[in-house]
């Protein structure tokens, strides 16, 4: 018989009371855990019984895909194609099949039309087979939304604004988009004048359902300022369409662009470099460039390099406009850490340019380049400690850029305290510098080649331009942020340095 509660001890008063948190807690934590045994136990026991059966020989049926909505189903056949050929399906084991369809999954994810999270399942196939097992593939994907409109501001060199970015995915079911942007800004030294704006508007296309390989076409107008250097504005029109690919060294990216350019609205004190190039002028180029990346970060990195050339042929044989050239950049990056949070970077860019003929005529004909075809060097992305296209030729107070330059810095980073190695604020201390300088003599009877020699023996002549600072960086996802005091060592009289604190925002640093 049961012993009787003390007067003292209702039950009911016991059930009421709060019970102690930690206790709520503590328990959480137990069935938490032993959940997560329960699921490791069944991983593990599901990779053993793969691996033990790792060369049966097996076809895969068909893959089922679920959650879709507006995505085509014959541009589904073509992503799955592959994986279920029958060519593949001979050789099939159950563990090359899973890896093929792992493939098949990820492929999915990098057409950007889906949510990251995509779940597979195995079945028995449904169709019998006398000397292999058969299996079916189930996907379970959610697609995200179609519409995708961003807002936002911005602040760069000298200048403050604001976007307007819209992107409509997925837009016939094959995972195309439509790509529409708007941005303008105002110049902070100058409050009130529009500093630029641009206006975009992209198609882009999977080509035969690979998401590695990508058609696109569009038009763009933009207008921009460079009255701070050059004393003009250059407004822009015109038309482009590409292709990415990967290739066996690289990711590679073939172009074409026509465009329609306005050297403009030139101020009173501008110089006659200037003046002479005011007025239209018609570019039609094509373009290539390889990229190979393998840096952990983008923006900041601490392991990894960058290879990348670029090469753009204007005006030459059937392309048409009324400037011709050939134009080369190449760039080179590595990056490394320490212990403790501590990394490196550093850095090479060089390019040139050498003009053309127009059409196929001969080097007669030959023009010298034009402003808004040069390179130009300078500024809180490239060379710290000078101002924006502070390097160079020049004419009274206007950069006129030039054709050929070199272009190099190391910076190292090293995490603040307290804040650790984790975090995007970063300490850097910094050395960079380069050379600028343009090719002289064309039209007026001197070769080309002549003139490209003299300006290549230019660049090897004294030190070049050379700047050291330190100061903070701030990797955000979408750029990075750097206010630095840099302090020039070594300048040439007519270039334009900068003493002191800088500030610049960018997605690509020296």
């Amino acid at each position: 018989m049961a012993s009787p509660l003390p007067p003292d001890d209702d039950v009911f008063d016991r059930l009421k009371s709060a019970i102690n948190p930690a206790v709520i807690s503590e328990r959480e934590k137990a069935v938490q855990e032993r959940v997560r045994a329960q699921y490791e136990k069944a991983q593990k026991r599901l990779e053993e019984l793969i691996h033990e059966n790792s060369t049966l020989p097996v076809t895969i049926s068909d893959i089922r895909i679920h959650g879709i909505k507006n995505t085509r189903e014959g541009f589904l056949k073509s992503v799955f194609a592959d994986a279920l050929s029958a060519e593949k399906q001979q050789g099939y084991t159950l563990k090359t099949a899973m890896e093929d369809l792992q493939r098949t999954t990820d492929k999915l994810h990098r057409f950007g039309i889906f949510h990251p999270t995509i779940n597979m399942y195995l079945d028995q196939g449904s169709k019998p087979s006398n000397d292999r097992t058969v299996i079916s593939a189930d996907l379970s994907v959610s697609e995200r939304g179609r519409l995708l409109l961003k807002t936002g501001t911005e602040l760069g060199n000298a200048e403050g604004g604001g976007y307007l970015n819209a992107t409509i995915r997925n837009v016939f079911g094959g995972a195309e988009s439509l790509y529409a942007s708007a941005s303008t800004a105002t110049s902070t030294a100058d409050i009130g004048h529009c500093a630029r704006y641009s206006y975009e508007v992209t198609f882009a296309t999977p080509v035969a359902a690979n998401p590695d390989t990508v058609a696109d076409i569009g038009a763009f107008r933009s207008s921009r300022s460079n009255h701070h250097f050059a004393s003009h504005e250059e407004v822009m029109n015109g038309v482009r369409a590409g292709l990415k690919f990967l290739g066996k060294y690289g990711e590679h990216e073939l172009g074409y662009t026509g465009v329609w350019r306005q050297i403009t609205n030139l101020s009173t004190n501008a110089s006659t470099s200037i003046r002479a190039d005011a007025g239209d002028s018609v570019k039609s180029s094509i373009t290539h460039t390889i990229t190979q990346d393998s840096r952990d970060n983008k923006l900041l990195p601490t392991t990894g390099y960058l290879l990348k050339n670029s090469t753009e042929i204007a005006g030459f044989g059937e392309l048409g406009g009324d400037v011709a050239f050939i134009k080369n950049e190449a760039e080179v990056q590595r990056a490394g850490s320490f212990k403790h949070g501590i990394s490196f970077s550093t850095g090479l860019r060089a390019g040139i340019m050498c003009p053309l003929p127009l059409g196929l005529g001969d080097n007669s004909h030959v023009k010298p380049s034009r402003i808004n075809d040069r390179f130009f060097l300078g500024g809180a992305t490239d060379i710290r400690g000078f101002r924006e296209s502070g390097l160079g030729p020049r004419d009274g107070n206007d950069a006129v850029g030039g054709d050929v330059y070199v272009a190099g810095g190391a910076s190292l980073f090293l995490p603040l305290p307290r804040l650790g190695a984790e975090n995007p604020f970063r300490f850097q201390a910094f050395v960079n510098g380069g050379r600028l300088v343009g090719i002289q003599g064309i039209g007026n009877g001197e070769d080309v080649k002549q003139g490209l020699v003299k300006a290549m023996r230019e660049i090897g002549i004294g030190y070049p331009s050379i700047a050291a600072g330190v100061g903070l960086v701030y990797a955000h996802p979408v750029a990075r942020f750097e206010l630095n005091f840099a302090l020039p060592v070594v300048k040439r009289a007519e270039e334009k340095g900068r003493k002191g604190l800088q500030f610049g925002v960018g997605i690509s640093f020296l």
